[in-house]
């Protein structure tokens, strides 16, 4: 307790939602480091893009949207995604000096005293008025459990740590995930492997015609529904459906995206069906997506019954203090900036001890 430092807001995360909401803090008159403290626990700045994998360039990116007050402009398509979008953050940063604090370990949040909150980490402990926790996904990737998984003598690995097609050349993929990932993973991996296997839990869904406004707005007016009762929220493509473009009709053509059922059990030399299929396989990809990182909130017991956190706009009903951003609806990097000023409108509000809105 001896190192304890007080503020008015913490914000938990540095990548695009945490950043946006820094940004409409400084913007409303807040001073970094003496109103309001950046932590984040990457050793450097890019958010979850630094970490991703070399094969993705910066022109395979789909709806980067530049972050409040500055335009990402100039960069070469064909440089890897993981280096363009760390250097505009770290530019992003300096630019409007937000002095974030990295790397920094949050380890939990909880009740202080006077009607403040207590975000204990690897830095010291803060104690503040109003948290933005935005910590996103992509720290809790996501494997399911099926029978026969610890037998299985190939490699095992999640798409957070997908290395490039290359490596997987010659050998027999199996690749788990109707996404975005899941497909395009597969489809760059093929022309390598000497063998892919394409298995969902569910019928893919391919989405034909322009990703218009109106249909964004319904794909996210459902995930919000999800979390505004509670339940853990689920991507915007998993209601929206998958692209069909032309590399997507020429993979279905070819064969590559061949999807099956979602096998029964996993055996040391690949996967099982009930009624007696099989797969031999040396890899099985896991690419089933992620989810939310809010561990550290549980001693403020803010989960729901079906799992997740109750929230309002981006305000936790349980708890007004807390702000979740690039939670549920607000994950797209589009949605991260709305729900960044959004969440620093209300903090203002709650700050002046006036009335937030619903």
């Amino acid at each position: 307790m001896n190192n304890m430092r007080e503020v008015e807001v913490v914000v938990i995360g540095a990548g695009q939602a945490g950043l946006s909401s820094a940004y409409h803090l400084r913007r409303t008159g807040f001073e970094p480091e003496r109103d309001f403290v950046v932590l984040d626990h990457s050793p450097a700045p890019g958010g979850a893009w630094q970490y991703r994998w070399p094969s993705l360039t910066y022109g395979k990116v789909h709806g980067m949207h530049a972050l409040p007050g500055m335009e990402l402009e100039g960069a070469d398509p064909e440089r890897p995604s993981s280096q363009v979008i760390a250097e505009y953050f770290t530019a992003y940063e300096r630019t409007f000096d937000l002095r974030v604090r990295r790397p920094v370990d949050v380890r939990a949040v909880r009740e202080g005293v006077d009607g403040r909150l207590l975000v204990e980490t690897s830095d010291g402990i803060w104690s503040t008025r109003a948290l933005i926790n935005a910590t996103g996904t992509w720290d809790r990737p996501f494997v399911p459990r099926y029978p026969g998984q610890e037998t299985f003598r190939g490699r095992q690995l999640h798409t957070a740590q997908y290395p490039g097609p290359e490596a997987f050349a010659g050998l027999r993929v199996v690749v788990v995930g109707g996404g975005a990932s899941g497909t395009q993973h597969l489809m760059e991996l093929a022309p390598y492997a000497a063998a892919t296997t394409w298995v969902t839990r569910s019928e893919p869904v391919f989405r034909e015609g322009p990703f218009t406004e109106d249909v964004g707005r319904e794909a996210v007016a459902l995930v919000e529904e999800r979390v505004r009762q509670g339940l853990p929220p689920k991507s915007v493509v998993s209601v929206t459906g998958l692209p069909l473009n032309d590399a997507v009709r020429q993979a279905i053509a070819d064969g590559v995206l061949d999807r099956r059922p979602m096998f029964d059990r996993i055996t040391p030399e690949g996967v099982e069906w009930e009624d007696g299929r099989r797969v031999d396989a040396d890899v099985i990809l896991w690419a089933t997506g992620f989810r939310a990182v809010i561990d550290h909130l549980a001693p403020l017991k803010l989960r729901e019954p079906g799992g997740g956190i109750r929230v309002e706009g981006t305000r936790a009903v349980a708890d007004p203090r807390i702000h979740l951003v690039g939670y549920g609806p607000s994950a797209s990097t589009i949605g991260a900036n709305r729900a960044g000023r959004a969440a620093v409108r209300d903090v203002r509000r709650l700050l002046a001890a006036e009335p937030v809105a619903a």
